[in-house]
């Protein structure tokens, strides 16, 4: 037993050896083509590839072998991808903060740990700071499975010229942090509106007395019950981690499919990936059958909608504008003679952008 385990031992080494080589010539050829990127005079745009990097983690799940599940695996392997392209380029990532929340994770699951980071207060902050170049990217929620869409994030997009550039969902966990060590000593419960709505069975069968106070963020919430005795915070595992909290109670979303999906706003149109989606701002006259005339571009040349939202005109009141999720790239022809048909029909026609449907 014991030569076996050596045997195992000795051969981990070598493969660490290997992996090691392997990941710095990877490291190398990046910093080679970051190189090559800037003789020619290339933006931090063509640095990072949104459709590339999907391609690349979506033949890793094709080709996955096992024991490691396709997630795992891919998680390592955007790992690698982030620390190469931190050779070409570093990018900076706005985000919806503070530091802690689920969008900050989600930032991290789509670019990984080896970019910069900049926590903001608002969606709206995360826009400017991109829209003024001081981010290359920036990382927003759009909706969530139990709650509905995030209105915020749609409101944007009517004023900035900013493009979805990807997409990323995140498997939702919530846990009810606080200083206390007893669930019994905690009298007020902090939380983001969605968060608190996606716990409400929870708390109402098992904390149905305490009061519970929306805040901007869950990560707010995290600080809040951090600097106040008897705030417990519905937050992240990390939360608990940075804020220096106990874990009262974990998993106490309503829905075991409890996911939020997030986007990647940035300034550059993507290229097709292969799997693809593309969203469309749109508006049309109060009339009758205007919807009708929007949506049926897409029956006929047989692209399918995932998801239609609207919202109130900024211009003129009881009449909104659109945000269509399509299935396909704009570059495709389907859906290039869909848009042509919807531009004849409609007040205004925004593509948002195409981007890869999210990986793993």
């Amino acid at each position: 037993m014991s030569d076996k385990l050596e045997q195992l031992r000795a051969q981990i080494d070598q493969l660490d050896k290997q992996l090691l080589e392997i990941i710095s010539a990877r490291a190398k050829c990046a910093s080679e083509v970051g190189a090559y990127k800037r003789e020619n005079g290339q933006d931090d745009c063509q640095f990072y590839r949104p459709e590339r990097e999907a391609n690349v983690l979506r033949r890793v799940a094709e080709l996955n072998p096992g024991p490691l599940s396709d997630e795992e695996m891919a998680r390592l392997i955007r790992e690698v991808m982030s620390a190469c392209l931190a050779v070409e380029r570093q990018l900076n990532i706005a985000f919806l903060g503070p530091e802690g929340t689920f969008t900050e994770e989600a930032a991290l699951k789509h670019f990984g740990h080896s970019v910069q980071t900049t926590a903001l207060n608002s969606i709206s902050e995360v826009f400017r700071e991109v829209e003024s170049g001081a981010a290359n990217y920036g990382v927003v929620p759009i909706e969530n499975s139990t709650e509905g869409v995030i209105t915020h994030t749609l409101d944007n997009f009517t004023r900035s010229p900013l493009k979805i550039v990807g997409e990323v969902e995140l498997r939702i966990h919530h846990y009810l942090l606080s200083q206390e060590t007893d669930l019994k000593d905690v009298t007020l419960i902090n939380s983001h509106q969605q968060a608190i709505g996606q716990c409400r069975k929870w708390l109402d069968s098992n904390i149905p007395s305490i009061v519970r106070e929306p805040v901007a963020s869950n990560a707010q919430a995290a600080i809040n019950a951090s600097e106040n005795a008897g705030v417990a915070a519905i937050a992240s595992r990390s939360a608990a981690d940075k804020y220096g909290l106990n874990i009262l109670a974990r998993n106490i979303e309503d829905m075991p499919d409890n996911t939020t999906r997030f986007l990647i706003i940035g300034s550059n149109s993507v290229a097709p990936s292969g799997v693809d989606k593309t969203s469309l701002l749109v508006s049309a006259p109060n009339r009758p059958g205007a919807l009708y005339s929007l949506l049926q571009p897409f029956a006929k040349n047989n692209v399918s909608m995932t998801r239609i939202e609207s919202r109130p005109s900024r211009g003129v009141n009881w009449e909104y504008v659109f945000f269509l999720d399509l299935e396909g790239h704009v570059d495709d022809e389907p859906l290039q003679h869909a848009i042509n048909e919807l531009i004849e029909a409609s007040d205004m026609v925004n593509i948002l952008g195409s981007y890869p449907k999210a990986v793993l």
